[in-house]
C-alpha cells in the first residue's frame, strides 16, 4: 500500500497516522476528523481518504454524507486502479497524470511533480488544473501560452459542465471559479465550447527553460470518469530537458496519489 515494512500489529487494519500519510493530509486534521469535530472536508480531500482505506463505492457515499459534503458522481470520481498508478509511473521521464473531467488532479508522477514548480506546495483541495492555472501565479509564469491555455481549459470545462451541469459540485466548482478569477468568468460568459483534449504546450521552466511539449489525453474508462493526461516533447531540445525533469527530486517517490 505505499507503506514501509513496521513492527508486528496487536489488531488488523491501518494506523491513524497511516491512513492520514495515504491520504496526504496532515495527522492532527485528519484526528479531528475522525472526531467529528468542525472542519471544513473537501471532495478532493474526502476521495483521498476512501482511497486510502479502499472504500467500496457505498462506503465512499457514507463518508461523504457523514462530512456533510455533497456525494459527487461516481462516474467522476472513480477510484484510482493501481494499474493507473503503473502507467504514470512507467511514462517516466515524461511528465503523465490522471485527473477527472473536471481536472481535479488525482494522481501524477515525478516529472508531472515538478513540471509546474513542485506541485507537493500545494494542498490537496487546490490541486485542480483550471483552479491553479487562473489563480496560481506560479502556475501562470510557467504557462508561456498562458491566454491560450486559460481559453483552451475554459472552452473543456463548459464541455464538461454540460454533461455534468446537474451536479452540485460541479456546480459550487464553477461558481468559485467565478467568483475567484475575473478572467475565468469573462471566458466563461464568451461561451466557447470545444472538447478537444490534445494541445502543444509551451512551458517556461524555472530552471530548465522553455519546453516545448504535445500534451495527450486519454479516457481511461467508458465512464468519461477519469483520464490519463502525459506531455511528449515536441523537439529535440526539449526532450533532452524533458530526460532532467525526470531526474529531479530521485529521492521522492515516483508516483503521487493526490497528495503525499
Amino acid at each position: 500500500m505505499g507503506l514501509p515494512a513496521g513492527t508486528r500489529r496487536r489488531v488488523a487494519g491501518l494506523r491513524r497516522e497511516e491512513v492520514a500519510q495515504l491520504a496526504g493530509v496532515g495527522l492532527t486534521w485528519y484526528t479531528w476528523l475522525e472526531q467529528g469535530r468542525p472542519i471544513a472536508a473537501s471532495e478532493q480531500v474526502l476521495t483521498a481518504i476512501a482511497r486510502a482505506l479502499r472504500l467500496t463505492d457505498d462506503e465512499r457515499d457514507h463518508l461523504f454524507a457523514l462530512a456533510g459534503v455533497p456525494i459527487p458522481d461516481r462516474a467522476e470520481t472513480s477510484c484510482l486502479r493501481d494499474g493507473h498508478l503503473l502507467a504514470i509511473e512507467k511514462f517516466m521521464p515524461f511528465p503523465a497524470a490522471v485527473q477527472t473531467a473536471r481536472f481535479d488532479i488525482l494522481a501524477y508522477n515525478r516529472a508531472y511533480r515538478f513540471l509546474f514548480g513542485d506541485l507537493d506546495r500545494i494542498e490537496p483541495e487546490r490541486r485542480n488544473c483550471a483552479l491553479l492555472l487562473f489563480t496560481d501565479p506560479v502556475w501562470q509564469r510557467s504557462h508561456a501560452d498562458l491566454a491560450f491555455s486559460q481559453a483552451r481549459i475554459a472552452a473543456r470545462l463548459r464541455a464538461g459542465f454540460g454533461r455534468h451541469h446537474d451536479e452540485p459540485h460541479w456546480q459550487q466548482f464553477i461558481e468559485e471559479l467565478q467568483e475567484a478569477s475575473p478572467a475565468f468568468r469573462a471566458l466563461w460568459e464568451r461561451g466557447d465550447v470545444t472538447a478537444e483534449p490534445n494541445a502543444p504546450k509551451h512551458i517556461r521552466h524555472a530552471g530548465l527553460g522553455e519546453l516545448n511539449l504535445t500534451m495527450t489525453s486519454l479516457w481511461l474508462d467508458e465512464s468519461l470518469g477519469p483520464r490519463l493526461v502525459w506531455f511528449a516533447p515536441a523537439d529535440d531540445p526539449t526532450a533532452a530537458k524533458v530526460t532532467q525533469l525526470g531526474e529531479m527530486g530521485l529521492d521522492q517517490p515516483p508516483v503521487s496519489a493526490v497528495a503525499s
